[in-house]
């Protein structure tokens, strides 16, 4: 609430300031004044240009009203207070001043990032219309907002300078995530070889346990025995004593009776030989002590040649010993382990002799397959050709194609799946469709031309629509569906066919190109090898040339696994490292795309490999295949089986088993990684579906 003295000089003051044009220099009653006016409450621009107290107008008119006016004009404003009524509205002007605001507010986007730089401006409009029509107090409030203004410039300026640390600081949280995976995969490599080390020692500390608690039962022993020869020779030492003492006396009495009765002692001086039988019986006396003396301290000693000799034995003796408990704990080892060995072959026995009741169970009797000699087309000579080297399941299949492909080519046309959802895109149609009747040789040699274009291009579509483009274009738009149909039943027909159960098992869906596609750069890859090795480019190579590339370009595989490679290239027990082998031939096909020994026993070996990886890998989750698994315990999981996994590669497994894009895979978010989930039986599904192989050791070796 003002005084009339404050409002006096606050008129006074504007008037000055006014007429100068700017703020008058400072002097000491000014600055007392400046000082009682910032004690004021703030003031609004009211009605006929005079400052009003509003608020607090209406709370202070009773107030006003009894002092003493200083002017005219403030006794005319003070009862122009007195007459208003109380409930007075707020100004006009600051009523438009904030309508204004608040439109201008609505019309802002407070979306974007620069919002509450948009938000300050209509304030600073607000502001710019305070200085523009309080001409008093303009260059105070240009100066204030020029200071605010700087000091906004000077923080944005410190933002921006901060921005590259920001970027900087992201790029280091990311190293320091590396760096702790890294350690902690390194820790854990630690503590396992801590806990392998612990067990050895608890083993030996065992076996230390056991020498000591034998060693203890000897010692016991010996004690005890040592003791009791102890007694024994004490018993005998006083019994020898005792002895001694009636030795001498009898030996004395009879010295005695001899003097007694000898007749040339009595010329004797009895005097005389009484005292040279005293000095005689004294000497005899101390000899008898020394002499018994020497007996007990020296009568248990042995000679040192006995000593020796005896020490000797017993050296002798302890080194038998030690062997003999060395010997007795490797034949003890061995005997464990045969135990084992025993237990592991009863089961085994036991296992196939319920195989055996089970198979001679359910079993049937060999058949005859020279009987398909004469139902086959051919004859018996290309019988003999298909049945080579087969099993009886695979004669099964060579029997069904047979019978298969004579059922195809007596059919004229095929009938219409129609344009269900499960059917294939390249398989929809409703109608007859006209069987082309084409040679296994024609299928195969499309199916080539078919996979070379693929590989060509940018594979942008997906590989059944690819499969029908394919088709137009090499057939036109009206013969297109019935060869769909046609090579659809040949493939589906010929499952021994390597080319054709491949295409096969990429249309359907059961595997993706990768597999196929990386399979053709391995065999490439390898023929490239054998192509460096063979020097003068004879195409031949020695048989253990063939060895050292196959270990090089195959450093995961086991000895088994190269040597039945080298078996399927054509080493035998009878051949010799010198043999010459003409390498090309290893990666050729038949007229009906049949590959040679080598790459078959290739691909065996890739389907064997990838189910024991992923068995492994749902051994090492350890759940069941309806369990839910996260994205973070299949990624440690496949860190802990393939510590040697690259991230790219962990990313495109992560990803085909999540079915999300690889670079959307949060590598690097724990939380994210917890919260995506899958069953393990769909993910398993998909990861059997792609190329899945282990990259490197299950444990990396140990740096030289």
């Amino acid at each position: 609430m003002a005084n009339p003295q404050a409002h006096q000089s606050f008129s006074k003051s504007r008037t000055s300031t006014q007429s100068s044009g700017g703020i008058p220099e400072a002097k000491g009653i000014e600055k007392r004044k400046l000082s009682q006016k910032r004690r004021t409450l703030p003031l609004q621009l009211s009605m006929g240009g005079h400052l009003s107290p509003w608020p607090t107008y209406t709370s202070g008119q009773t107030i006003l009203h009894k002092r003493k006016p200083c002017s005219d004009d403030s006794r005319n404003r003070a009862n122009s207070w007195q007459q208003q009524p109380l409930s007075i509205s707020k100004p006009r002007y600051l009523e438009q001043l904030e309508n204004y605001l608040r439109k201008e507010l609505l019309l802002l986007d407070l979306s974007t990032d620069s919002a509450q730089e948009l938000r300050l401006q209509p304030y600073r409009e607000i502001f710019e219309f305070f200085i523009e029509d309080f001409k008093t107090y303009k260059p105070l409030l240009s100066s204030i907002k020029n200071a605010y203004e700087v000091m906004l410039a000077h923080q944005r300026e410190k933002i921006r300078s901060l921005e590259p640390l920001k970027a900087k600081l992201v790029t280091m949280n990311e190293d320091c995530s590396e760096r702790v995976l890294a350690m902690r995969a390194e820790e854990k490599y630690e503590i396992s070889m801590l806990k392998k080390e612990k067990m050895n020692l608890l083993k030996l500390i065992d076996k230390k346990n056991e020498e000591k608690i034998s060693l203890q039962s000897e010692v016991t022993k010996l004690r005890k025995s040592l003791a009791e020869e102890y007694l024994r020779y004490l018993t005998e030492r006083d019994a020898r004593k005792i002895l001694i003492g009636d030795l001498n006396e009898l030996r004395y009495q009879r010295e005695d009776m001899s003097l007694a009765q000898s007749p040339g002692v009595w010329g004797e001086d009895p005097v005389k030989l009484t005292l040279a039988l005293k000095m005689t019986r004294q000497d005899l006396t101390r000899t008898q002590m020394e002499l018994n003396t020497m007996k007990a301290n020296f009568g248990d000693v042995v000679p040192r040649r006995d000593f020796e000799m005896q020490e000797k034995t017993n050296l002798d003796l302890q080194e038998q010993l030690e062997s003999m408990r060395a010997d007795y704990a490797e034949v003890r080892k061995e005997h464990e382990l045969l135990l084992q060995l025993h237990m592991s072959t009863l089961k085994e026995r036991d296992q196939f002799y319920a195989e055996l009741q089970e198979i001679q169970r359910t079993s049937t009797p060999r058949p005859d397959w020279t009987k398909c000699e004469s139902v086959i087309a051919g004859g018996s000579d290309r019988w003999l050709v298909l049945a080579e080297g087969k099993n009886s399941d695979q004669l099964v299949d060579v029997l069904l194609e047979e019978i298969g492909m004579g059922l195809l080519r007596e059919k004229d046309f095929f009938p219409g799946l129609g344009f269900g959802e499960s059917i294939p895109p390249f398989l929809r149609f409703d109608g007859p469709v006209k069987n082309k009747k084409p040679s296994k040789k024609e299928v195969v040699n499309l199916l080539k031309d078919a996979w070379k274009e693929r590989i060509a291009e940018e594979q942008k579509e997906s590989f059944p629509d690819f499969f029908f483009n394919f088709l137009e274009r090499r057939f036109g738009v009206n013969d297109a569906m019935a060869w769909a149909y046609t090579i659809f039943e040949n493939i589906k027909l010929f499952r021994s066919s390597e080319i054709m159960s491949q295409f096969y098992a990429v249309l359907m869906g059961k595997n993706l190109e990768s597999v196929y596609i990386n399979q053709k750069e391995t065999m490439s890859h390898l023929l490239k090898e054998l192509i460096s090795v063979d020097s003068q480019n004879e195409g031949s190579i020695t048989m253990e040339q063939l060895s050292t590339v196959l270990r090089t370009t195959f450093p995961l595989k086991k000895e088994e696994q190269i040597q039945e490679l080298m078996e399927a290239a054509g080493w035998g027990p009878d051949s010799s490292n010198s043999d010459m082998l003409n390498y090309r031939l290893l990666f050729g096909e038949d007229e009906e795309g049949q590959s040679e020994p080598l790459v078959q026993k290739l691909w065996e070996q890739y389907e064997h490999e990838k189910e024991v990886y992923l068995e492994e890998l749902k051994q090492e989750l350890g759940l069941d295949p309806l369990d839910e698994v996260t994205l973070l315990k299949m990624r440690v999981t496949l860190m802990n089986i393939d510590p040697t996994m690259d991230k790219q590669t962990l990313s495109a497994y992560l990803s085909q088993a999540y079915q999300i894009p690889a670079i959307d895979v949060p590598l690097d978010d724990d939380e994210k990684q917890g919260i995506i989930s899958i069953k393990v039986e769909t993910a398993f599904d998909r990861l059997k579906m792609a190329d899945t192989k282990r990259v490197g050791p299950r444990e990396p070796e140990p740096a030289s």
